[in-house]
Protein backbone atom coordinates (compact mmCIF):
# COMPACT_ATOMS: atom_id res chain seq x y z
CA UNK A 1 0.00 0.00 0.00
CA UNK A 2 1.46 3.30 -0.62
CA UNK A 3 -1.74 5.88 0.46
CA UNK A 4 -3.95 5.15 3.36
CA UNK A 5 -6.33 6.91 5.33
CA UNK A 6 -7.54 5.97 9.33
CA UNK A 7 -10.79 7.90 9.95
CA UNK A 8 -11.90 6.82 13.28
CA UNK A 9 -14.43 7.39 15.73
CA UNK A 10 -13.27 6.88 19.61
CA UNK A 11 -14.41 3.25 21.13
CA UNK A 12 -16.29 4.92 24.51
CA UNK A 13 -14.94 4.15 27.68
CA UNK A 14 -11.20 2.88 26.15
CA UNK A 15 -10.01 4.50 23.51
CA UNK A 16 -10.19 8.07 22.10
CA UNK A 17 -10.18 8.43 18.30
CA UNK A 18 -6.90 9.98 18.61
CA UNK A 19 -5.22 7.04 20.67
CA UNK A 20 -6.94 5.23 17.78
CA UNK A 21 -5.12 7.13 15.04
CA UNK A 22 -1.62 6.94 17.32
CA UNK A 23 -2.10 3.22 17.20
CA UNK A 24 -3.03 2.83 13.51
CA UNK A 25 0.18 4.41 12.52
CA UNK A 26 2.50 2.77 14.34
CA UNK A 27 1.61 -0.45 12.82
CA UNK A 28 1.44 0.94 9.83
CA UNK A 29 5.04 1.97 10.47
CA UNK A 30 5.70 -1.79 11.36
CA UNK A 31 4.26 -3.37 8.40
CA UNK A 32 4.07 -0.85 5.06
CA UNK A 33 6.79 1.87 6.63
CA UNK A 34 7.19 3.45 3.15
CA UNK A 35 2.86 3.88 3.06
CA UNK A 36 1.40 7.36 3.16
CA UNK A 37 -0.93 7.58 6.01
CA UNK A 38 -2.99 10.02 7.08
CA UNK A 39 -5.22 10.12 10.49
CA UNK A 40 -8.22 11.88 11.67
CA UNK A 41 -9.87 11.31 14.55
CA UNK A 42 -13.41 12.28 14.54
CA UNK A 43 -16.32 13.29 17.20
CA UNK A 44 -19.97 13.08 16.75
CA UNK A 45 -20.23 16.30 18.71
CA UNK A 46 -20.48 15.32 22.23
CA UNK A 47 -17.27 15.36 24.49
CA UNK A 48 -13.86 15.47 22.67
CA UNK A 49 -15.36 17.02 19.29
CA UNK A 50 -13.33 20.82 19.67
CA UNK A 51 -9.93 18.89 19.79
CA UNK A 52 -10.40 16.37 17.41
CA UNK A 53 -10.77 19.24 15.03
CA UNK A 54 -7.95 20.91 16.51
CA UNK A 55 -5.55 17.83 15.69
CA UNK A 56 -6.83 17.29 12.31
CA UNK A 57 -7.16 20.62 11.10
CA UNK A 58 -4.02 22.06 13.04
CA UNK A 59 -6.24 24.64 15.08
CA UNK A 60 -5.72 26.47 18.00
CA UNK A 61 -7.16 25.86 21.40
CA UNK A 62 -8.97 28.72 23.39
CA UNK A 63 -9.73 28.57 27.17
CA UNK A 64 -12.03 31.30 28.25
CA UNK A 65 -13.98 31.53 31.66
CA UNK A 66 -18.04 30.85 30.82
CA UNK A 67 -21.31 29.95 32.98
CA UNK A 68 -21.44 26.00 33.31
CA UNK A 69 -24.60 23.81 33.92
CA UNK A 70 -25.39 25.58 37.01
CA UNK A 71 -24.24 28.83 36.05
CA UNK A 72 -21.10 28.22 38.08
CA UNK A 73 -18.01 29.32 36.20
CA UNK A 74 -16.07 26.97 34.55
CA UNK A 75 -13.02 27.59 31.85
CA UNK A 76 -14.36 25.67 28.45
CA UNK A 77 -12.32 25.86 25.51
CA UNK A 78 -13.53 26.09 22.03
CA UNK A 79 -11.41 25.73 19.04
CA UNK A 80 -10.41 28.06 15.96
CA UNK A 81 -9.11 26.85 12.79
CA UNK A 82 -6.70 28.50 10.56
CA UNK A 83 -9.65 29.44 8.30
CA UNK A 84 -10.84 31.65 10.74
CA UNK A 85 -13.97 28.98 12.07
CA UNK A 86 -14.46 28.02 15.04
CA UNK A 87 -15.79 24.74 16.89
CA UNK A 88 -17.82 24.85 19.77
CA UNK A 89 -18.58 21.47 21.77
CA UNK A 90 -21.65 22.31 24.24
CA UNK A 91 -20.60 19.67 26.06
CA UNK A 92 -17.53 21.75 27.41
CA UNK A 93 -19.48 23.72 29.55
CA UNK A 94 -23.26 21.65 29.51
CA UNK A 95 -22.60 18.28 29.16
CA UNK A 96 -23.25 15.64 32.00
CA UNK A 97 -19.77 15.09 33.24
CA UNK A 98 -19.96 18.57 34.65
CA UNK A 99 -22.86 17.96 36.84
CA UNK A 100 -21.49 14.81 38.08
CA UNK A 101 -24.10 13.15 39.95
CA UNK A 102 -26.15 15.74 40.68
CA UNK A 103 -28.58 15.71 37.66
CA UNK A 104 -31.45 17.97 36.73
CA UNK A 105 -32.50 18.79 33.36
CA UNK A 106 -35.02 21.65 34.88
CA UNK A 107 -32.38 24.09 36.26
CA UNK A 108 -29.01 23.38 34.25
CA UNK A 109 -28.53 26.03 31.26
CA UNK A 110 -26.71 26.34 27.61
CA UNK A 111 -26.08 29.67 28.63
CA UNK A 112 -22.01 29.18 28.72
CA UNK A 113 -22.78 27.79 24.70
CA UNK A 114 -23.92 31.13 23.97
CA UNK A 115 -20.82 32.66 25.74
CA UNK A 116 -18.39 30.62 23.70
CA UNK A 117 -20.03 31.90 20.37
CA UNK A 118 -20.15 35.66 21.42
CA UNK A 119 -15.96 35.01 22.19
CA UNK A 120 -15.41 33.74 18.71
CA UNK A 121 -17.37 35.98 16.89
CA UNK A 122 -16.07 39.25 18.76
CA UNK A 123 -12.62 37.67 17.78
CA UNK A 124 -13.40 37.41 13.87
CA UNK A 125 -14.89 34.11 13.56
CA UNK A 126 -17.76 34.04 10.50
CA UNK A 127 -18.52 30.71 10.60
CA UNK A 128 -19.24 28.64 13.72
CA UNK A 129 -19.83 24.55 14.67
CA UNK A 130 -21.74 24.00 17.57
CA UNK A 131 -21.03 20.52 18.29
CA UNK A 132 -24.68 19.05 19.97
CA UNK A 133 -23.83 16.25 22.22
CA UNK A 134 -23.40 14.92 25.63
CA UNK A 135 -25.71 17.40 27.08
CA UNK A 136 -27.03 17.95 30.55
CA UNK A 137 -29.86 20.21 29.55
CA UNK A 138 -33.50 20.28 28.21
CA UNK A 139 -33.67 23.88 27.52
CA UNK A 140 -34.21 24.02 23.99
CA UNK A 141 -31.12 26.47 23.65
CA UNK A 142 -32.80 29.34 24.85
CA UNK A 143 -29.47 29.99 27.75
CA UNK A 144 -27.35 30.09 24.50
CA UNK A 145 -29.83 32.32 22.96
CA UNK A 146 -30.50 34.55 25.99
CA UNK A 147 -26.31 34.90 25.81
CA UNK A 148 -26.67 35.88 22.01
CA UNK A 149 -28.66 38.69 23.03
CA UNK A 150 -32.27 36.99 22.40
CA UNK A 151 -34.56 38.70 25.00
CA UNK A 152 -36.89 36.38 26.54
CA UNK A 153 -39.83 37.70 28.18
CA UNK A 154 -42.72 36.22 30.62
CA UNK A 155 -46.37 37.41 30.86
CA UNK A 156 -45.17 40.78 33.03
CA UNK A 157 -42.63 41.84 30.47
CA UNK A 158 -39.98 40.89 32.87
CA UNK A 159 -36.59 39.42 31.01
CA UNK A 160 -35.35 36.47 32.06
CA UNK A 161 -33.15 33.07 31.45
CA UNK A 162 -35.15 30.17 30.65
CA UNK A 163 -34.24 26.33 31.72
CA UNK A 164 -35.80 23.58 31.18
CA UNK A 165 -38.13 24.05 34.26
CA UNK A 166 -39.18 27.65 32.98
CA UNK A 167 -39.61 27.22 29.45
CA UNK A 168 -43.49 27.68 30.09
CA UNK A 169 -42.93 30.98 31.64
CA UNK A 170 -42.09 32.19 28.74
CA UNK A 171 -44.78 34.60 27.00
CA UNK A 172 -42.81 36.23 24.36
CA UNK A 173 -39.67 36.43 22.81
CA UNK A 174 -37.87 39.56 20.95
CA UNK A 175 -34.10 39.17 18.53
CA UNK A 176 -32.44 41.89 21.02
CA UNK A 177 -29.49 42.14 19.94
CA UNK A 178 -29.06 39.18 18.78
CA UNK A 179 -29.42 40.13 14.77
CA UNK A 180 -26.74 42.33 14.66
CA UNK A 181 -24.31 40.53 16.94
CA UNK A 182 -25.07 37.75 14.59
CA UNK A 183 -25.08 39.81 11.60
CA UNK A 184 -22.65 37.55 8.77
CA UNK A 185 -22.37 34.83 10.70
CA UNK A 186 -22.96 31.44 9.83
CA UNK A 187 -23.88 28.62 12.39
CA UNK A 188 -23.79 24.68 11.68
CA UNK A 189 -24.33 22.74 14.44
CA UNK A 190 -23.63 18.80 14.25
CA UNK A 191 -26.31 16.63 15.38
CA UNK A 192 -26.42 12.84 14.39
CA UNK A 193 -29.93 11.79 15.91
CA UNK A 194 -33.11 13.11 13.74
CA UNK A 195 -36.05 13.15 17.08
CA UNK A 196 -38.17 15.97 16.92
CA UNK A 197 -38.28 18.54 19.46
CA UNK A 198 -41.35 17.02 21.68
CA UNK A 199 -43.51 14.25 21.90
CA UNK A 200 -43.12 10.56 22.54
CA UNK A 201 -39.73 10.45 20.63
CA UNK A 202 -38.92 13.94 21.51
CA UNK A 203 -35.95 15.01 23.51
CA UNK A 204 -37.35 14.96 26.96
CA UNK A 205 -39.18 11.80 26.58
CA UNK A 206 -35.75 9.85 24.74
CA UNK A 207 -33.12 11.50 26.64
CA UNK A 208 -34.09 13.64 30.08
CA UNK A 209 -34.50 10.21 31.82
CA UNK A 210 -30.38 9.94 31.43
CA UNK A 211 -30.33 13.34 32.49
CA UNK A 212 -31.73 12.38 35.94
CA UNK A 213 -35.36 13.21 35.04
CA UNK A 214 -37.74 10.75 36.62
CA UNK A 215 -41.33 10.09 35.12
CA UNK A 216 -42.95 13.09 36.32
CA UNK A 217 -40.03 15.48 35.36
CA UNK A 218 -40.06 13.77 31.87
CA UNK A 219 -43.74 15.02 31.35
CA UNK A 220 -42.76 18.28 32.94
CA UNK A 221 -39.84 19.16 30.31
CA UNK A 222 -41.92 17.93 27.37
CA UNK A 223 -44.65 20.28 27.67
CA UNK A 224 -42.34 23.14 28.07
CA UNK A 225 -40.57 22.55 25.19
CA UNK A 226 -44.21 22.23 23.75
CA UNK A 227 -44.69 25.71 24.92
CA UNK A 228 -41.65 26.80 23.87
CA UNK A 229 -42.78 25.70 20.04
CA UNK A 230 -46.14 27.97 20.42
CA UNK A 231 -44.24 30.67 21.98
CA UNK A 232 -41.69 30.56 18.61
CA UNK A 233 -44.30 30.58 15.74
CA UNK A 234 -45.87 33.16 17.77
CA UNK A 235 -42.77 35.56 18.28
CA UNK A 236 -40.94 34.21 15.00
CA UNK A 237 -43.01 33.04 12.66
CA UNK A 238 -40.64 29.91 12.40
CA UNK A 239 -42.42 26.24 12.79
CA UNK A 240 -39.12 23.56 14.03
CA UNK A 241 -40.63 21.29 16.38
CA UNK A 242 -40.45 18.22 13.15
CA UNK A 243 -37.43 19.15 11.56
CA UNK A 244 -35.15 15.85 12.45
CA UNK A 245 -33.29 16.71 14.69
CA UNK A 246 -34.77 19.43 16.70
CA UNK A 247 -34.90 17.31 19.46
CA UNK A 248 -30.92 16.97 19.83
CA UNK A 249 -29.50 18.79 23.23
CA UNK A 250 -32.47 19.28 24.88
CA UNK A 251 -34.50 20.85 22.21
CA UNK A 252 -31.17 22.87 21.42
CA UNK A 253 -31.37 21.59 17.69
CA UNK A 254 -34.59 23.34 17.81
CA UNK A 255 -33.34 26.71 19.01
CA UNK A 256 -30.13 26.99 16.91
CA UNK A 257 -33.23 26.72 13.60
CA UNK A 258 -35.42 29.11 15.56
CA UNK A 259 -33.04 31.33 17.33
CA UNK A 260 -30.07 31.81 14.93
CA UNK A 261 -31.26 29.87 11.33
CA UNK A 262 -28.94 27.59 11.63
CA UNK A 263 -27.95 24.40 9.45
CA UNK A 264 -28.20 21.13 11.06
CA UNK A 265 -25.89 19.05 9.76
CA UNK A 266 -24.57 15.24 10.15
CA UNK A 267 -21.31 15.16 12.59
CA UNK A 268 -19.44 13.28 10.11
CA UNK A 269 -20.61 14.98 7.09
CA UNK A 270 -19.47 18.36 8.81
CA UNK A 271 -15.84 16.57 9.58
CA UNK A 272 -15.38 14.96 6.30
CA UNK A 273 -15.81 18.45 4.58
CA UNK A 274 -13.54 20.50 6.99
CA UNK A 275 -10.70 17.97 6.33
CA UNK A 276 -11.58 17.76 2.46
CA UNK A 277 -11.66 14.20 2.86
CA UNK A 278 -12.53 13.60 -0.73
CA UNK A 279 -9.85 15.06 -1.88
CA UNK A 280 -7.52 12.95 0.06
CA UNK A 281 -9.79 9.81 -1.35
CA UNK A 282 -7.42 10.57 -4.71
CA UNK A 283 -4.60 8.07 -5.06
CA UNK A 284 -6.11 5.91 -1.75
CA UNK A 285 -5.46 2.27 -1.44
CA UNK A 286 -7.47 1.79 1.82
CA UNK A 287 -9.43 3.80 4.04
CA UNK A 288 -9.90 2.20 7.58
CA UNK A 289 -12.45 3.37 9.89
CA UNK A 290 -13.99 2.37 13.09
CA UNK A 291 -16.37 2.75 16.26
CA UNK A 292 -16.81 1.36 19.32
CA UNK A 293 -20.02 -0.48 18.67
CA UNK A 294 -21.02 -1.64 14.73
CA UNK A 295 -25.39 -1.41 15.28
CA UNK A 296 -28.28 -0.44 13.37
CA UNK A 297 -27.41 3.07 14.70
CA UNK A 298 -24.13 3.01 12.61
CA UNK A 299 -26.05 3.05 9.58
CA UNK A 300 -28.01 5.87 10.30
CA UNK A 301 -25.42 8.63 9.21
CA UNK A 302 -22.63 7.31 11.82
CA UNK A 303 -19.21 7.53 11.28
CA UNK A 304 -18.86 3.98 9.28
CA UNK A 305 -21.90 5.07 6.73
CA UNK A 306 -20.47 8.48 5.98
CA UNK A 307 -16.80 7.24 5.62
CA UNK A 308 -17.92 4.46 3.34
CA UNK A 309 -20.84 6.09 1.64
CA UNK A 310 -18.02 8.89 0.10
CA UNK A 311 -15.25 6.30 0.01
CA UNK A 312 -17.47 4.14 -2.03
CA UNK A 313 -18.01 7.12 -4.42
CA UNK A 314 -14.34 6.85 -5.64
CA UNK A 315 -13.78 3.27 -5.28
CA UNK A 316 -11.97 2.93 -2.33
CA UNK A 317 -12.26 0.08 -0.51
CA UNK A 318 -12.97 0.49 3.88
CA UNK A 319 -12.28 -2.04 6.38
CA UNK A 320 -14.25 -1.18 9.54
CA UNK A 321 -12.34 -2.23 12.72
CA UNK A 322 -14.83 -2.08 15.98
CA UNK A 323 -15.04 -3.41 19.46
CA UNK A 324 -18.08 -5.29 19.20
CA UNK A 325 -20.71 -6.28 16.17
CA UNK A 326 -24.24 -6.81 16.36
CA UNK A 327 -25.05 -10.23 14.75
CA UNK A 328 -25.68 -9.36 11.01
CA UNK A 329 -24.61 -6.17 10.85
CA UNK A 330 -21.63 -6.60 8.67
CA UNK A 331 -24.20 -7.92 5.47
CA UNK A 332 -26.31 -4.56 5.87
CA UNK A 333 -23.13 -2.73 5.43
CA UNK A 334 -21.43 -4.50 2.35
CA UNK A 335 -23.58 -3.04 -0.25
CA UNK A 336 -22.93 0.44 1.33
CA UNK A 337 -19.10 0.25 0.90
CA UNK A 338 -17.43 -1.45 3.63
CA UNK A 339 -15.23 -4.73 2.26
CA UNK A 340 -14.63 -6.28 5.61
CA UNK A 341 -15.58 -6.23 9.43
CA UNK A 342 -13.04 -6.76 12.19
CA UNK A 343 -13.47 -6.54 15.96
CA UNK A 344 -10.89 -6.51 18.28
CA UNK A 345 -11.43 -8.78 21.13
CA UNK A 346 -9.24 -11.34 21.51
CA UNK A 347 -10.77 -13.76 23.79
CA UNK A 348 -14.48 -14.34 25.10
CA UNK A 349 -15.06 -12.17 28.33
CA UNK A 350 -16.85 -9.54 29.34
CA UNK A 351 -16.44 -5.57 28.63
CA UNK A 352 -15.75 -5.22 32.14
CA UNK A 353 -12.48 -7.09 32.15
CA UNK A 354 -11.66 -6.73 28.26
CA UNK A 355 -12.15 -2.75 28.39
CA UNK A 356 -8.76 -2.47 29.86
CA UNK A 357 -7.09 -4.10 26.99
CA UNK A 358 -8.59 -2.13 24.27
CA UNK A 359 -5.74 -0.51 23.32
CA UNK A 360 -3.38 -3.79 22.97
CA UNK A 361 -6.11 -5.74 21.38
CA UNK A 362 -7.05 -3.22 19.00
CA UNK A 363 -3.25 -3.07 18.33
CA UNK A 364 -3.06 -6.43 17.32
CA UNK A 365 -6.52 -6.62 15.41
CA UNK A 366 -5.06 -3.93 13.55
CA UNK A 367 -1.28 -5.14 12.67
CA UNK A 368 -2.61 -8.82 11.65
CA UNK A 369 -5.08 -6.91 9.49
CA UNK A 370 -2.21 -5.05 7.55
CA UNK A 371 -0.20 -8.66 7.94
CA UNK A 372 -2.94 -10.17 6.10
CA UNK A 373 -2.80 -7.35 3.16
CA UNK A 374 0.77 -7.73 3.13
CA UNK A 375 0.96 -11.03 2.29
CA UNK A 376 -2.01 -10.80 -0.13
CA UNK A 377 0.03 -8.34 -2.09
CA UNK A 378 2.51 -10.90 -2.61
CA UNK A 379 0.52 -13.41 -3.76
CA UNK A 380 -0.52 -11.60 -6.85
Amino acid sequence: MKKSIVISDSFKGTLSSGEICTIAKKCFHRVFPACEVTAVPVADGGEGTADCFREACSGTRITIPVLGPYHETVHAAYVRLPDGQAVVEMASCAGLPLVGENRNPCETSTYGVGQQIRHAVANGCKSVIVGLGGSATNDGGCGCAAALGIRFLDKHGKEFVPTGGTLDEIASIESGESRRLLDGVSLTAMCDIDNPMHGETGAAYVFAPQKGADGEMVERLDNGLKHLDRVIQKSLGKCVADIPGAGAAGGFGAGMLAFFDAQLRSGIETVLDLVKFDEQLKGCDMVFTGEGSLDSQSIRGKTISGVAKRAKEHRVPVIAVVGAAEDGIEKRLYSRGISAVFTINRRAEDFSISRYRSEENYAAAFENILRLIRVSQKMK
